[in-house]
């Protein structure tokens, strides 16, 4: 199956399943604590963000999704046109696709085109910087004039999918050369298993920017790329996806992992649905709030809903500062408490205050 099939199967499965969407990011688990007496006029906080040294309207990134297709290219300039107005910033899909064939190249093109002023991330993925160096990240940026690019690590999926590549042996050493040589910031995102707090000590030696932790609980590929194998034949890739359908670690639970390791900034995204959610993310350590699915099924709507959805994430957040008596992120972080419980509170006591412990 070509690259341009396996995109649009993508994009199908997740507009048309709901059990792609599976288990729990854990965010219903961290209880923030309301203050009944705020000092504030709700109409004027500010819920303004900065991100890899730019300012923002908001804490919200438009994940990266998809490429290869014309649907994609709809999708892409859809959303490029909603961020550029909202100010907010937004990632590609793969291009994989666009620099293995250079016809493919104007379905995330369509992103800069129709945002010229938006904030721009490219995407490869880890196999590929393996294998083919930071020329390929280079490719990836020049193809829609980035402002930072991410590489996507997808071990589990890559060995589930029946065209998978699993070959990643070098991804840390072109890691290395890609910070050091590329000239943007550089992402290091998961895509629905988390990342931990001993990857992030790695990342940052490394001299990456920022880690989107992308956890479990949110649109699994695992699931998706069961799916697919079904669809193919490949049964045995399919038996293999069913055993791993819970690995991976739960969003709240990843972003307190990588919060222990200064001198990242943290994108916590994976089933993200609300600004109620995004706050949450905030108070734990994260920096922006990442969220793919809702905004896949505004982009098909168009941009018009889009941008409600971006205003409704913004209210939802505005509330959420003024339930704590917050005018501003700053403030909200610096004031606002919150209770842990259940087993994120498990898994802190165990990872996060034993860790602690021990320094």
């Amino acid at each position: 199956m070509g690259i341009t099939d396996r995109k649009r199967d993508h994009i199908r499965i997740v507009l048309e399943n709901a059990s792609v969407q599976r288990g729990s990011n854990w965010l219903e688990y961290v209880h923030i604590i309301p203050r009944a007496v705020p000092d504030i006029n709700v109409d004027e906080i500010d819920v303004k963000a900065t991100f890899l040294g730019k300012e923002f309207s908001a804490p919200i990134l438009i994940e990266g999704m998809t490429g290869g297709t014309d649907e994609a290219a709809r999708i892409n300039a859809t959303l490029a046109e909603a961020a550029g107005r909202a100010r907010v910033p937004m990632g590609v899909g793969s291009q994989r696709a666009g620099i293995a064939r250079p016809e493919l190249r104007y379905t995330f093109r369509a992103a800069r085109e129709a945002g010229p002023d938006v904030f721009l991330i490219a995407n490869i993925g880890a196999a590929q910087l393996a294998q083919h160096g930071v020329q390929l990240a280079w490719e990836a940026i020049k193809m829609i004039d980035a402002n930072a690019i991410a590489i996507h690590v997808n071990t589990l999926q890559e060995i589930i999918q029946p065209e998978g590549d699993r070959r990643f042996k070098g991804f840390l050493a072109q890691t290395r050369r890609l910070c050091e040589e590329i000239g943007v910031p550089v992402i290091i995102k998961e895509v629905g298993c988390g990342i931990s707090f001993e990857d992030a000590v790695i990342l940052r030696e490394l001299g990456v920017s920022a880690v989107d932790v992308a956890g479990r609980g949110g649109t699994s590929w695992v699931e998706i790329e069961r799916m697919r194998a079904v669809e193919a034949g490949r049964i045995d890739r399919a038996q293999l996806a069913e055993v791993f359908q819970d690995w991976g670690i739960p969003t709240a639970a990843s972003v307190l992992e990588v919060a222990q390791v200064n001198g990242l900034e943290i994108v916590g995204s994976g089933g993200i649905r609300n600004g109620l959610e995004i706050a949450k993310l905030l108070l734990l350590g994260a920096n922006m709030g990442g969220m793919a699915m809702p905004f896949l099924k505004a982009a098909v709507q168009g941009v018009e809903e889009v941008e409600n959805l971006i205003e409704r994430l913004k209210e939802e957040l505005k509330a959420t500062l003024a339930l704590c008596g917050a005018s501003n992120i700053a403030e909200f972080k610096k004031r606002a408490s919150y209770v842990l419980t259940g087993p994120l509170k498990e898994w802190r006591d165990q990872r996060i205050a034993g860790r602690a412990a021990k320094r």
